[in-house]
């Protein structure tokens, strides 16, 4: 899922500081809005914002961490709605709906889990690369 390649480039300090807590902001996030899907994006990507014009290191682990956090955010939201529609609405619980439930939380945990590896790897000055977003974080951000 997430693994650390060799990278040329050498960060300090400062810059190991700076691209885990890209990671680190979306974690915190989890804990003050839970219920709401979108307050994890939210505070990722005003986290890129204020670093998008930093170096590339710390540039390319914001950008990584904001399209993890983007595909979560369609996932947890479909599963929000699918929940309230059946609570407040005519829709039942069904087998579709648990399956669903189970691949979100499953994939929630993973990004949890993988997001926790990134943080403490960059604060290292490891380049953590995820398996899905590494590829596309190096189309979007070029040194």
């Amino acid at each position: 899922m997430a693994e650390v390649v060799s990278f040329a480039y050498h960060p300090d300090d400062y810059e190991s500081e700076k691209a885990s807590n890209s990671y680190l902001m979306s974690l915190i996030a989890v804990i003050a809005g839970l219920p709401l899907p979108i307050v994890n994006l939210l505070a990722t990507g005003f986290f890129w914002l204020s670093n998008r014009k930093g170096t590339f290191f710390v540039r390319w682990h914001c950008m990584q961490a904001l399209l993890s956090q983007l595909l979560i955010l369609f996932m947890n939201s479909a599963g929000f709605y699918w929940t309230l529609s059946i609570i407040f609405g005519d829709n039942t619980i069904s087998n579709t709906y648990i399956a669903y439930i189970i691949t979100i939380v499953i994939f929630n945990i993973a990004e949890f889990c993988m997001t926790i590896y990134a943080a403490v790897n960059t604060r290292k000055g490891k380049h953590v690369y995820f398996w899905f977003f590494g590829p596309l974080t190096d189309q979007i951000c070029k040194s």
